[in-house]
Protein backbone atom coordinates (compact mmCIF):
# COMPACT_ATOMS: atom_id res chain seq x y z
CA UNK A 1 0.00 0.00 0.00
CA UNK A 2 2.78 2.18 0.95
CA UNK A 3 4.78 1.63 -1.95
CA UNK A 4 1.40 2.28 -4.46
CA UNK A 5 1.02 5.56 -2.69
CA UNK A 6 4.45 6.85 -3.18
CA UNK A 7 4.70 5.71 -6.47
CA UNK A 8 1.83 7.54 -7.52
CA UNK A 9 2.81 10.90 -5.72
CA UNK A 10 6.40 10.20 -7.29
CA UNK A 11 5.03 9.52 -10.75
CA UNK A 12 2.98 13.08 -10.43
CA UNK A 13 6.04 15.26 -8.87
CA UNK A 14 8.80 13.87 -11.63
CA UNK A 15 6.50 14.38 -14.66
CA UNK A 16 5.84 17.89 -13.45
CA UNK A 17 9.32 18.89 -12.31
CA UNK A 18 11.56 16.41 -15.30
CA UNK A 19 8.68 16.34 -16.96
CA UNK A 20 9.93 12.64 -17.49
CA UNK A 21 9.08 10.36 -20.28
CA UNK A 22 9.61 6.74 -20.56
CA UNK A 23 10.49 4.82 -23.69
CA UNK A 24 10.45 0.80 -23.88
CA UNK A 25 8.27 -0.22 -21.15
CA UNK A 26 7.18 -3.15 -23.59
CA UNK A 27 10.62 -4.84 -22.91
CA UNK A 28 10.44 -5.61 -19.41
CA UNK A 29 8.51 -8.65 -18.59
CA UNK A 30 5.20 -8.68 -16.51
CA UNK A 31 6.20 -11.33 -14.46
CA UNK A 32 9.46 -13.49 -13.45
CA UNK A 33 12.47 -11.96 -12.43
CA UNK A 34 13.75 -9.09 -14.02
CA UNK A 35 17.33 -6.57 -13.57
CA UNK A 36 16.89 -2.95 -14.46
CA UNK A 37 20.68 -2.06 -15.48
CA UNK A 38 21.15 1.70 -15.83
CA UNK A 39 23.42 4.39 -16.00
CA UNK A 40 23.68 6.69 -12.81
CA UNK A 41 24.13 9.97 -12.92
CA UNK A 42 21.98 11.38 -9.45
CA UNK A 43 20.52 10.21 -6.13
CA UNK A 44 17.42 10.97 -8.04
CA UNK A 45 17.90 7.85 -9.74
CA UNK A 46 16.20 4.84 -8.21
CA UNK A 47 12.65 6.18 -8.79
CA UNK A 48 13.46 7.41 -11.93
CA UNK A 49 13.60 3.73 -13.16
CA UNK A 50 11.00 2.42 -10.92
CA UNK A 51 8.16 4.67 -11.19
CA UNK A 52 6.70 4.46 -13.82
CA UNK A 53 6.30 0.34 -13.89
CA UNK A 54 3.29 -1.01 -12.53
CA UNK A 55 5.83 -3.52 -10.55
CA UNK A 56 7.52 -2.90 -7.29
CA UNK A 57 11.25 -2.55 -7.90
CA UNK A 58 13.95 -3.42 -5.21
CA UNK A 59 17.41 -1.32 -4.77
CA UNK A 60 20.35 -1.87 -2.40
CA UNK A 61 20.66 1.44 -0.13
CA UNK A 62 23.69 2.20 1.91
CA UNK A 63 22.86 0.68 5.72
CA UNK A 64 23.40 4.14 7.12
CA UNK A 65 19.97 5.18 5.67
CA UNK A 66 18.32 2.72 6.97
CA UNK A 67 19.24 4.25 10.48
CA UNK A 68 17.69 7.52 10.17
CA UNK A 69 14.35 7.70 11.79
CA UNK A 70 11.27 7.57 9.38
CA UNK A 71 13.34 7.15 6.12
CA UNK A 72 14.93 4.00 7.35
CA UNK A 73 11.51 2.26 7.79
CA UNK A 74 10.08 4.45 4.84
CA UNK A 75 12.98 3.08 2.12
CA UNK A 76 12.70 -0.65 3.57
CA UNK A 77 8.30 -0.16 2.78
CA UNK A 78 9.84 1.14 -0.55
CA UNK A 79 11.40 -1.75 -1.51
CA UNK A 80 15.06 -0.84 -0.32
CA UNK A 81 17.36 -3.56 1.52
CA UNK A 82 20.82 -2.31 3.44
CA UNK A 83 24.04 -2.71 1.94
CA UNK A 84 27.15 -1.90 4.03
CA UNK A 85 29.66 0.51 2.82
CA UNK A 86 33.51 -0.72 1.36
CA UNK A 87 31.62 -3.92 -0.45
CA UNK A 88 28.40 -5.86 -0.68
CA UNK A 89 27.95 -8.34 2.58
CA UNK A 90 27.19 -12.09 2.22
CA UNK A 91 23.60 -11.00 3.81
CA UNK A 92 22.52 -8.48 0.72
CA UNK A 93 23.73 -10.80 -1.97
CA UNK A 94 21.50 -13.29 -0.51
CA UNK A 95 18.36 -11.03 -0.28
CA UNK A 96 18.91 -9.89 -3.96
CA UNK A 97 19.15 -13.48 -5.02
CA UNK A 98 16.27 -14.44 -3.06
CA UNK A 99 14.03 -11.38 -4.33
CA UNK A 100 15.28 -12.45 -7.97
CA UNK A 101 14.42 -16.16 -7.63
CA UNK A 102 11.16 -14.97 -6.30
CA UNK A 103 10.31 -13.53 -9.40
CA UNK A 104 10.99 -9.65 -8.68
CA UNK A 105 12.57 -6.92 -10.12
CA UNK A 106 15.99 -5.39 -9.32
CA UNK A 107 17.32 -1.87 -10.00
CA UNK A 108 20.98 -1.87 -10.34
CA UNK A 109 23.48 0.79 -11.31
CA UNK A 110 26.52 -1.33 -12.87
CA UNK A 111 28.50 2.09 -12.87
CA UNK A 112 28.52 1.94 -8.88
CA UNK A 113 29.03 5.56 -8.00
CA UNK A 114 27.18 8.41 -10.10
CA UNK A 115 28.90 9.05 -13.24
CA UNK A 116 27.75 12.56 -14.96
CA UNK A 117 29.97 12.09 -17.70
CA UNK A 118 29.17 11.25 -21.16
CA UNK A 119 31.58 8.68 -21.54
CA UNK A 120 29.69 5.76 -23.03
CA UNK A 121 32.74 3.46 -22.16
CA UNK A 122 32.22 3.81 -18.06
CA UNK A 123 33.17 0.94 -16.51
CA UNK A 124 30.72 -1.81 -14.80
CA UNK A 125 31.05 -4.05 -11.91
CA UNK A 126 30.57 -6.89 -11.94
CA UNK A 127 27.56 -7.36 -9.70
CA UNK A 128 24.45 -7.19 -11.78
CA UNK A 129 26.12 -9.90 -14.24
CA UNK A 130 26.65 -11.77 -11.57
CA UNK A 131 22.99 -11.86 -10.14
CA UNK A 132 21.88 -12.27 -13.80
CA UNK A 133 23.55 -15.44 -14.67
CA UNK A 134 22.87 -17.33 -10.79
CA UNK A 135 19.10 -16.26 -10.94
CA UNK A 136 18.46 -16.40 -14.76
CA UNK A 137 16.93 -12.98 -14.07
CA UNK A 138 15.91 -10.72 -17.82
CA UNK A 139 18.11 -8.25 -17.96
CA UNK A 140 17.08 -4.91 -19.10
CA UNK A 141 19.41 -2.05 -19.75
CA UNK A 142 18.40 1.11 -18.93
CA UNK A 143 19.49 4.52 -20.28
CA UNK A 144 18.88 7.67 -18.02
CA UNK A 145 18.52 10.90 -20.72
CA UNK A 146 19.10 14.62 -18.95
CA UNK A 147 20.17 15.90 -15.71
CA UNK A 148 17.37 16.77 -13.99
CA UNK A 149 16.78 20.82 -14.43
CA UNK A 150 13.20 21.68 -13.54
CA UNK A 151 10.80 21.76 -16.41
CA UNK A 152 13.38 20.38 -18.39
CA UNK A 153 12.98 16.76 -19.78
CA UNK A 154 14.12 13.68 -18.54
CA UNK A 155 13.89 10.50 -20.41
CA UNK A 156 14.15 7.00 -19.32
CA UNK A 157 14.84 4.76 -22.10
CA UNK A 158 14.30 0.65 -21.42
CA UNK A 159 16.22 -1.37 -23.82
CA UNK A 160 15.52 -4.88 -25.19
CA UNK A 161 16.92 -7.80 -22.51
CA UNK A 162 20.33 -8.03 -23.22
CA UNK A 163 21.32 -11.95 -23.85
CA UNK A 164 23.57 -13.66 -21.22
CA UNK A 165 23.10 -17.52 -22.43
CA UNK A 166 26.49 -17.33 -23.62
CA UNK A 167 28.24 -16.82 -20.92
CA UNK A 168 26.55 -19.57 -18.45
CA UNK A 169 28.89 -22.11 -18.67
CA UNK A 170 32.06 -19.85 -19.09
CA UNK A 171 34.46 -19.82 -16.26
CA UNK A 172 32.97 -17.58 -13.55
CA UNK A 173 36.09 -14.91 -13.86
CA UNK A 174 35.99 -14.67 -17.73
CA UNK A 175 32.05 -14.73 -17.95
CA UNK A 176 31.42 -11.95 -15.12
CA UNK A 177 33.70 -9.60 -17.15
CA UNK A 178 32.30 -10.04 -20.87
CA UNK A 179 28.67 -10.13 -19.45
CA UNK A 180 29.38 -7.05 -17.45
CA UNK A 181 30.96 -5.20 -20.95
CA UNK A 182 27.78 -6.52 -22.98
CA UNK A 183 25.52 -4.95 -20.53
CA UNK A 184 27.55 -1.85 -20.22
CA UNK A 185 27.86 -1.64 -24.18
CA UNK A 186 23.85 -1.69 -24.62
CA UNK A 187 23.65 0.81 -22.18
CA UNK A 188 25.68 3.15 -24.05
CA UNK A 189 24.01 2.62 -26.87
CA UNK A 190 20.70 3.61 -25.47
CA UNK A 191 22.47 6.67 -24.46
CA UNK A 192 23.59 7.26 -28.01
CA UNK A 193 20.24 7.04 -29.41
CA UNK A 194 18.76 8.97 -26.64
Amino acid sequence: MIYTVCRALLRLIYKLLFRLRASGLEHIPEEGAVILCSNHISNFDPPTIGILLDRKVHFMAKAELFEVPVLGPLIRNLGAFPVKRGGVSKESIKTALNLLRSGNIMGIFPEGSRNQSENANAMGKKGAASFALRSNAVVIPVAIIGNYKMFKKTKVVYGAPVDLSEFKDAPSGEALDLATEKIMVHIAELKARG
